[in-house]
């Protein structure tokens, strides 16, 4: 579970640029440091519910950092560092096993955010934020991604020289029932990553449990990747 301590309530005016927002803060226009670098246009909404956290980085221009949004269907966590705080607890549930695990690993000419042992083991994974829901399906990306297309080119490359390889989605908000690869804003990721799965690399989706200050992992999701529904892999 991941806490931000002290969360302050703000009102969403516009984004200047990728990293930068204004809101109305305690009666007044404050600039914030954005946490993602997503377009996220369907959640900052001029007017929208925003929560921020004071930053620990005294010398930085912005004071506060804003972490999540509300929308019709709860609160979004948009900072794309949480996911991957997160992750090492959801791959200690899929495989209870573990002994060993480590952030931020290379491989070849691949960087991936999580390498992991067990009995019998040896695995890298990517975990990728997801924030995007459309009526009960979270969708990845918002925007086309040529750098996870090279994450699932590496995975599958490990996986061909025996490795386990997985990519772990995590849907930083409630209300999906499934999980698809955004077609419409990336149709060469959505091919990459159907044949990742077909050359055997496990795909995870998990949705969370978000408030204001805190996330944490919930439930598996359904994924469809192109016409059917896979199940969570094994």
């Amino acid at each position: 579970m991941l806490e931000y301590g002290e969360v302050e309530e703000a009102v969403f005016i516009t984004r200047k640029n990728r990293f930068i927002a204004s809101v109305e803060l305690n009666g007044k226009t404050e600039d914030v440091h954005v946490k993602n670098t997503g377009r996220l246009k369907e959640l900052l909404i001029p007017g929208c519910r925003s929560y921020v956290v004071r930053s620990s980085n005294g010398k930085r221009r912005t004071a506060y950092d804003l972490i999540a949004v509300e929308t019709y269907h709860g609160v979004v966590n948009i900072d794309s560092m949480a996911p991957n705080e997160i992750a090492g607890d959801i791959f200690r549930m899929i495989y209870p096993d573990i002994t060993y695990i480590r952030r931020e690993v290379s491989y070849s000419d691949s960087r991936f955010d999580y390498y992991f042992e067990s009995e019998g083991r040896k695995a890298f994974s990517e975990v990728k934020g997801c924030t995007l829901l459309e009526r009960d399906t979270a969708l990845f990306p918002d925007a086309r991604t040529a750098r996870g297309i090279k994450h699932l080119e590496g995975l599958i490359r490990a996986r061909n020289e025996g490795y386990e390889a997985s990519v772990l989605f995590v849907c930083t908000m409630k209300g999906a029932k499934r999980f698809s690869p955004n077609r419409e804003a990336d149709p060469e990721f959505a091919d990459a990553l159907e044949r990742a799965y077909l050359k055997g690399v496990r795909i995870y989706a998990y949705d969370c449990v978000v408030t204001p200050g805190s996330l944490m992992h919930d439930k598996a999701l359904e994924l469809k990747l192109k016409q059917d529904v896979y199940q969570q892999s094994k």
